[in-house]
């Protein structure tokens, strides 16, 4: 079985990393400049520097897609530069996941393959897609809903250690963010993490800092540019979160409940 996952954020990592241990072979896309907060758990990273690695489990960025067939023979996760899906129609994939999380579908259609699944808000089960999974911390984190969509989005972050919205940095102001501290450095309330021609974007409070954009990455005002975890756990910045492997769970219980339901019908 070949599943497509579009996007290779944290997240989509999350899903990747369940369905390759599944033995579900993964090609996944992303954008040419991945906007990734936590690079150190996101297989888009193979985009920036050729190899990610997470968890043990390899990926390569694929400049074609023969390059990226022969990659999975060799047991790697092919990561394509492919926003569009252009690959879909060449690779015929049994499954597609969009875990692009734009809130929004950007193009996804209940056609693309056999089995398509949206992850999060912006997808209806049996309009653009034939499930969805939740992405919303809480009870139903990970749900796979057959009809219906997910919950719509808060513009609040699920809570971590007590704390919410104080986890997430955003970019002071208009234009190129600089980088002023590395992933998994110790910060406290008011360090300077990063700054924007010149506005610094201070830490909101204690922890580690989990995910941050990396340095030269064009954002506007209130962009998601930084994650403090108040937990103050260093390793959780280099293994996959709670909330990536319960979505990933979800996808992987959609993929093959639905894979099953058409080979019956078959």
């Amino acid at each position: 079985m070949l599943a497509v996952i579009r996007g290779a954020g944290d997240i989509a990592t999350g899903v990747a990393l369940r369905l390759w241990r599944a033995g579900i072979r993964v090609v996944m896309t992303d954008l040419p400049q991945p906007t990734a907060i936590r690079r150190t758990v996101s297989f888009s990273q193979a985009v920036v520097h050729g190899k990610a690695l997470v968890e043990d489990i390899a990926a390569h960025r694929a400049e074609s897609l023969s390059q990226a067939r022969e990659l999975l023979e060799t047991g790697v996760i092919p990561v394509l530069v492919d926003p569009e899906g252009t690959c879909l129609p060449d690779l015929r994939p049994d499954a597609v996941v969009d875990a692009i999380l734009a809130k929004r579908n950007l193009g996804t259609r209940i056609t693309d393959a056999p089995v398509v699944i949206g992850v999060g808000p912006g997808f209806t089960a049996g309009e653009d897609c034939h499930a969805v999974v939740e992405t919303m911390r809480g009870h139903y984190l990970g749900r796979v809903l057959y009809r219906g969509s997910a919950q719509p989005n808060t513009g609040v972050p699920g809570l971590i250690g007590g704390f919410a919205g104080e986890r997430v940095l955003r970019a002071p102001a208009d234009g190129v963010f600089h980088q002023r501290l590395d992933i998994g450095a110790q910060v406290r309330m008011g360090d300077v993490a990063g700054e924007v021609n010149g506005v610094p974007m201070a830490c909101t409070l204690d922890g580690v800092l989990r995910g941050i954009l990396p340095e030269g990455t064009p954002v506007h005002r209130g962009m998601k540019a930084g994650d403090v975890d108040p937990r103050c756990e260093p390793a959780h910045c280099y293994c996959a979160s709670d909330k990536a492997l319960s979505v990933g769970g979800g996808v992987l219980e959609a993929v093959l409940c639905l894979s099953n339901v058409l080979n019956r019908d078959i």
